[in-house]
């Protein structure tokens, strides 16, 4: 009866392959597969997604003045809360634990994750407060993040203020569009994508949680950036008295084709445009004074209204398909390696929701005292670049 239900749902997408070895599971194995099939976003397999598109103009700078009394003001009373996304692991620097578990110390262990801890409890001691952490991690890397953490005693944070949740995955597709089997009980998925952060959210008690602690704003990070500010009382403070739903944390751009994804309006909404999105006239296009039209350079540090994000939650961002290398079961039952792509993954990104907030304040930072990505062994944004940066900034390593 189940295989029944399982081939209607599948026939009607032109996708019954995936039950080919359905008869062959054990009774607990076919309940899963069935359980991951039900799971399956069938609007992300969407090729004709829709991207954004308008005249692109440069957005308005962030007003003067000092807002940190009034961060401080919302942080302690509650309204600000931390959203970690640390799903993606340390491949490029050679490892396949959990990134946030990659020590960057010299003559001491200094973990990415416990920079970042360390960089919100000295926000928590400053505005006498306990912000809380909402942790997203990835099938992949879940079980050993929370162990990670526990063995260290969350670094110090209170434990209690701490809630993880797993990034939601979409499924990988050949070059037919036809979902791929990573087993005879698995399908073969990927994380979908940053952007996909709150949706996962959604699917936890964590909005519950919040809502009761009374939280109004979300600060939203990655991983990869071990010397930036969180839950920034100036940033909290600034977003709130611009009366807008969202705020980017950006830099400004070393020069006019670096490769940072840039802070404009698009059709007259704010939006992240790419760098290789952009034309170079438009890119190195100058004011009177010779200043940059279009100098912000975002760092993924966003702030967002909850109110706002709940309001829009049902709206479709664009889906990134990209063509990848994907290990399959073959027809006649063996795992592929393939050595070209073979097949597409399906993100979405977190830049493209700040479209969807109507409106964004640029809050500028020192390049040299907040960002110090690190997603190469070597090089530029390397373990290497971050220590000169972690120095320079006091953190002994």
């Amino acid at each position: 009866m189940e295989k029944e239900r399982l081939f209607s749902l599948l026939s009607e997408r032109r996708q019954e392959h995936l039950l080919q070895y359905f008869d062959g599971l054990t009774v607990e194995e076919k309940a899963d597969f069935a359980r991951q099939i039900r799971l399956i976003d069938w609007k992300m397999l969407d090729f004709h997604s829709e991207c954004p598109n308008g005249e692109i103009a440069p957005i308005l700078p962030p007003p003067k003045g000092d807002f940190r009394a009034l961060g401080v003001e919302q942080i302690k009373n509650g309204k600000v809360a931390a959203v970690l996304l640390a799903g993606g692991q340390g491949t490029r620097l050679g490892s396949d634990a959990p990134k946030g578990t990659y020590d960057i110390g010299v003559t001491k262990p200094l973990y990415i994750f416990e920079c970042l801890f360390k960089n919100l409890i000295s926000v928590n001691e400053e505005c006498r407060a306990q912000v809380p952490l909402l942790i997203m991690t990835s099938e992949k890397t879940d079980e050993a993040t929370r162990a990670f953490l526990k063995e260290h005693a969350y670094f110090g944070y209170p434990a209690d203020m701490i809630r993880f949740f797993v990034q939601d995955t979409a499924p990988c597709v050949d070059e037919d569009g036809k979902i791929m089997l990573e087993s005879k009980g698995k399908i073969a998925t990927a994380p979908n994508g940053n952007g996909g952060w709150f949706s996962s959210l959604l699917r936890t008690e964590i909005p519950a949680w919040l809502n009761s602690l009374g939280v109004e704003w979300l600060n939203v990070f990655a991983v990869d950036n071990v010397l930036q500010k969180i839950a920034d009382p100036a940033f909290v403070g600034a977003t709130v008295a611009s009366g807008k739903n969202c705020g980017a944390k950006v830099v400004k751009k070393a020069n006019p084709f670096e490769k940072v994804g840039v802070l404009c309006l698009r059709g007259g909404k704010p939006d992240v445009v790419e760098y290789y999105e952009m034309d170079e006239n438009v890119a190195q296009s100058t004011d009177g004074k010779g200043e940059l039209l279009y100098p912000y350079g975002v760092i993924l540090n966003y702030l967002f209204r909850v109110e706002k994000l709940q309001e829009v939650a049902q709206e479709k961002i664009p889906v990134h398909v990209v063509k990848k290398k994907i290990p399959y079961l073959s027809q006649d039952g063996t795992t592929v390696c393939p050595q070209t792509e073979n097949g597409y993954k399906f993100e979405t990104l977190i830049v493209d929701m700040v479209r969807l907030m109507d409106d964004c304040l640029p809050f500028v930072v020192e390049r040299e005292k907040e960002f110090a990505p690190i997603k190469n062994a070597e090089g530029v944004d390397s373990v290497q670049s971050a220590r000169l940066l972690l120095q320079k900034n006091g953190v002994k390593l």
